[in-house]
């Protein structure tokens, strides 16, 4: 249904007698073939147009972008919706609109992905800041606990992410949590694993919170563009501020620092914009051919469902219900799953033997992932992964 839009997927590595089952689509997703086409054109503007290239891009080929991604999301206002390279860099960035030299408490989960891990306990090193950990597990008592500790204490941030990043498993609640939250807390959502896989409504909470994500993960069009949707009214005034936050004024420069009251007020500076290119190539693709983020969904979930079938029937000493780590798999869990096999030695070698059938997956310590994308065959049983 969905393979001719990949030409990769038809590959068939050196020496082996099966085609490649790329089911490290979480990691790395396929690019559609029509980026290529998305990336020589980059080229060929920038070589036409030089200097020049900066008013297409800003005046056109953003609010392209911004436009996609609030359909995509249901937000309201697609100029509060920042680009950067990564979205740490603009999760940094809100971090640094608060004073350090005054208290700082956060309150975050233990399974955060590891630039936000690292960036907090590098800032916990300050004597002022205090950071709040809610263990995920068990998931089916998150939602309450994080909850009362979030109306409990007062925090000056709150950060959480949709879809764990090492699990796959979707935190319960979470957009009801963040509609209901403190008036006097920034609550920041990292919605990479979520966004573009699954269904995703924020029109009741996009003046709550702000929403990051990015596009190397599922809309496949490679890392380098990632994005923030920013709360209406955000007087927010953040220390680490590049020169495109004052783009609007380059030539009449004030003496104080001014911010935008849209999407500029997070921005940073000078970046490659090919990945900008791609991912409204991709955006276009679907567009043209009614490929929704629900009609996605779907697919994956058939996909992890035969899966689970051809699993059970397998009996693998690792690959079982035992190991896999999940919450509610019918309707909250992300498009990949993860074994918990013990040791990371043990998932090394599983991770080899997947490859030496042409499988790839890839691993953390020793959880080993495996992922499910729209360019799996619709008729994929997934036997080549256990035999």
């Amino acid at each position: 249904m969905y393979q001719k839009y990949y030409r990769q997927f038809l590959q068939t590595p050196s020496g082996s007698p099966s085609p490649m089952l790329h089911m490290a689509c979480h990691s790395h997703h396929y690019w559609p073939d029509a980026t290529l086409e998305a990336v020589q054109q980059y080229w060929r503007d920038s070589a036409l147009l030089a200097d020049d290239k900066w008013g297409p891009i800003f005046e056109e080929k953003v609010p392209a972008w911004q436009g996609a991604v609030a359909r995509t999301l249901n937000l309201p206002a697609p100029d509060r919706i920042a680009i950067a390279p990564n979205t740490h860099e603009l999760v940094y960035r809100l971090i640094s609109a608060f004073d350090l030299s005054r208290p700082l408490r956060i309150l975050t989960t233990d399974g955060e992905f590891y630039s936000f891990a690292r960036q907090l306990q590098r800032l916990e090193e300050l004597p002022n800041v205090e950071v709040t950990r809610i263990a995920k597990e068990p998931y089916a008592t998150l939602a309450e606990r994080f909850d009362q500790e979030l109306h409990r204490a007062d925090y000056q941030l709150a950060y959480a992410s949709l879809v764990f990043f090492d699990s796959g498993v979707v935190f319960p609640e979470l957009l009801r949590i963040a509609e209901h939250k403190p008036a006097r807390t920034e609550f920041v959502i990292d919605g990479y694993h979520a966004f573009f896989a699954r269904p995703i409504d924020l029109g009741r909470i996009a003046d709550q919170v702000f929403f990051t994500a990015g596009s190397y993960k599922y809309l496949g069009a490679g890392e380098g563009l990632c994005f923030m949707s920013i709360p209406a009214n955000c007087s927010l005034r953040p220390l680490n501020s590049g020169w495109f936050a004052e783009m609007a004024e380059l030539e009449n420069r004030a003496d104080r620092v001014g911010f935008a009251d849209n999407w500029l007020r997070f921005a940073g500076a000078t970046m490659d914009y090919s990945p900008l290119y791609k991912g409204l190539a991709i955006f276009d693709l679907f567009e043209r051919e009614g490929v929704t983020v629900e009609k996605i969904h779907d697919y994956v979930l058939a996909a992890q469902r035969r899966f689970l079938t051809t699993m059970d029937a397998a009996g693998h000493p690792l690959l079982n219900r035992q190991n896999l780590i999940c919450h509610d798999l019918e309707n909250g869990h992300g498009h990949f799953f993860t074994f918990d096999c013990g040791t990371a030695q043990n998932a090394e070698r599983l991770q080899q033997e997947l490859k030496s059938r042409a499988v790839l997956s890839d691993r953390r310590q020793q959880l080993l992932r495996l992922g499910f994308a729209i360019y799996h065959d619709e008729n994929e049983t997934y036997r080549q992964v256990f035999t």
